[in-house]
């Protein structure tokens, strides 16, 4: 496991950012509605989400050894562990031994793993990884609204779903158009809070490019990542909270609450970013904590 330049801070962040005319994460098991907190009404999206635009966004930007990931589409889990086991370092150890050498080099080739963690058990043994980087669920800075909208198809999967007007023997354009639903958000502002810690980092051989990669991430992954289910997201803010120790200088709530979020107008509806005043208390920082906007 490579220990060139592993962090030596722990870190803390908020980010935020918004989604317009468009569904940030659906729930599967509601019908892909958007996800939502049924008794207060703010809207929720995982943190699993935003791991796995992180994934695509790496995937897709970093081709140099060390940054493959290893939770992606069409990806054979089990496969990719026993690529472990027969390394020539590895296949010739035993026991406990053999799961550790597996698991370093898990770390060393897969960004993902030495970044978020991951369990590596569902088939040859190569442990278990605890990520120095952690996310919360985001949730919306005020209640959101969905809505439904029904949408038309003018086309059929399948010659046997044509209908045929009974008396011309004419197909019916119109009854040949498939319904389908679409549900969107107009607009909700989502906060995530952060966490990285130099401890874990150490454990994975989470560097200082990884961390800077992963920062490039949050910033642009949003662009790279449109759909017509999505509609307009876009990263807003990532404020950076970083310690002068590995052990940290503060409790984490506490910096996360210098982040000061505002509506202008709570008499009308939230509808752009415009609409909020978003401020860092910086003066009331606590001694060894340096701040860092990065948007």
């Amino acid at each position: 496991m490579t220990t060139n330049n592993i962090i030596e801070k722990r870190y803390d962040f908020v980010y935020l950012f918004d989604v317009q005319d468009g569904n940030p994460n659906g729930d599967p098991d509601a019908g892909n509605l958007p996800r939502v907190d049924p008794e207060t009404g703010m809207g929720l999206v995982t943190d699993v989400c935003l791991k796995r635009k992180v994934r695509n966004f790496v995937q897709m930007t970093q081709e140099q050894a060390g940054y493959d990931i290893f939770i992606k589409e069409r990806g054979v889990l089990n496969n990719l562990i026993d690529e472990a086991h027969d390394q020539e370092n590895v296949k010739d150890k035993k026991g406990a031994d053999k799961i550790e050498q597996a698991r370093q080099f898990m770390c060393d080739k897969y960004y993902d793993v030495r970044t978020f963690g991951a369990v590596m058990s569902t088939g040859k043994n190569a442990g278990q990884v605890r990520g120095p980087v952690q996310l919360t669920f985001s949730r919306s800075v005020d209640p959101i609204v969905t809505l439904e909208h029904s949408i038309t198809r003018m086309a059929v999967a399948n010659e046997k779903d044509i209908k045929v007007d009974d008396k011309t023997g004419e197909e019916s354009y119109t009854e040949n158009r498939t319904m389908g639903r679409k549900f969107t958000v107009p607009y909700g502002l989502y906060r995530c809070h952060g966490f990285i810690s130099a401890h874990f980092a150490k454990d994975t051989g989470f560097n200082e490019a990884d961390l800077e990669v992963f920062w490039q991430s949050l910033i642009n992954m949003f662009d790279h990542d449109h759909s017509a289910a999505r509609g307009q997201m876009n990263a807003r803010k990532l404020f950076v909270f970083e310690h002068d120790s590995k052990l940290g200088n503060a409790p984490a709530h506490k910096l996360f609450d210098l982040v000061n979020i505002k509506l202008h107008d709570e008499t009308k509806p939230i509808r752009a970013f415009s609409d909020y005043t978003v401020s860092v208390d910086e003066d009331n920082l606590p001694e060894g904590v340096r701040f860092d906007s990065k948007i």
